[in-house]
């Protein structure tokens, strides 16, 4: 990492490549992506080390602007900026108000630098303290989020947007998203059971396999991985829908608490859940 941009080694022929802030757009531009990140300095939430936290938040606003001067497409492609500042407070609010000293340069927002190994509730201090104060009409992204969990409790906090490889990756080692958490098809339990793997799901997973099939196979054929990954996206969309369908029917809150109920029948719930929530005024 340097003043200039981000050097990195070619994955095809070991070569050091340096990408700028105005080579990253520059690639964004011409594959002519819908939503384009502008390129951050992002430190692991882990690091001890407080002024390279300092030093890499005041260099993604520097480099903000060398990501808007290089955007050749404002009109047809939406540059979102980055916040960085790790889990200290005071830092995070230098991003956000940088970023919104921009103004309509970006039409978006992203919430970077989390999801690395941090406690979850100091993460959900960081996704409230950022949704709180960015603009209410422009997107709110949290980067590298998440599990079905996630995704429901930063909802509760204000945010609008995720990614994440947790689906697919979860499914390459046999493990299914049902409403309950997850199902893991390499148990011996599942070798005799023929129900689908979530009743209440409509992909084609679940209507043409069972889980008893789908044990046989994960093991020994690839191609099961990419049917659990088929399905694992779909709950993912479905559980997006629904919360949007909730938001929308000003029903929002009975969602969350439903939700919460099937995942912790037995009301363990875990404690940073109920921070969050607090903090997004949802009784549980």
């Amino acid at each position: 990492m340097q003043e200039e941009g981000v050097t990195f080694q070619s994955p095809v022929d070991g070569q050091q490549l340096l990408l700028t802030p105005e080579r990253s757009t520059q690639i964004q531009n011409d594959i002519g992506a819908n939503i384009m990140m502008a390129l951050d300095d992002v430190v692991s939430s882990v690091c001890e080390d407080h002024d390279r936290f300092q030093e890499a938040t005041h260099r993604t606003l520097r480099w903000i602007d060398r990501c808007i001067s290089a955007h050749k497409r404002p009109s047809e492609q939406a540059l979102f900026g980055i916040i960085q500042g790790g889990l200290d407070p005071k830092l995070r609010d230098v991003c956000i108000n940088g970023l919104k000293a921009r103004g309509d340069k970006l039409p978006g927002y992203a919430i970077g630098g989390l999801a690395g190994g941090e406690e979850k509730s100091a993460f959900c201090k960081v996704v409230s303290q950022c949704t709180a104060a960015l603009p209410p009409n422009k997107p709110r992204y949290v980067m590298g989020v998440g599990y079905p969990l996630d995704l429901v409790v930063c909802s509760a906090l204000g945010a609008d947007m995720y990614d994440c490889v947790y689906p697919s990756r979860t499914a390459r080692f046999g493990t299914a998203l049902v409403p309950e958490g997850v199902l893991r098809l390499k148990s011996s339990a599942m070798a005799k059971d023929y129900r689908p793997i979530d009743n209440e799901c409509d992909c084609l997973v679940c209507k043409s396999y069972t889980r008893a099939h789908l044990h046989a196979k994960i093991t020994k054929e690839p191609h099961a991985a990419s049917l659990l990954t088929y399905h694992n996206i779909r709950f993912q969309m479905r559980l997006c829908q629904d919360m949007h369908q909730a938001i929308i029917s000003q029903e929002f809150e009975a969602f969350v608490q439903a939700f919460i109920r099937r995942q912790y029948p037995y009301r363990n719930i875990p404690v940073w859940v109920r921070e969050a929530l607090e903090l997004a005024k949802i009784d549980l």
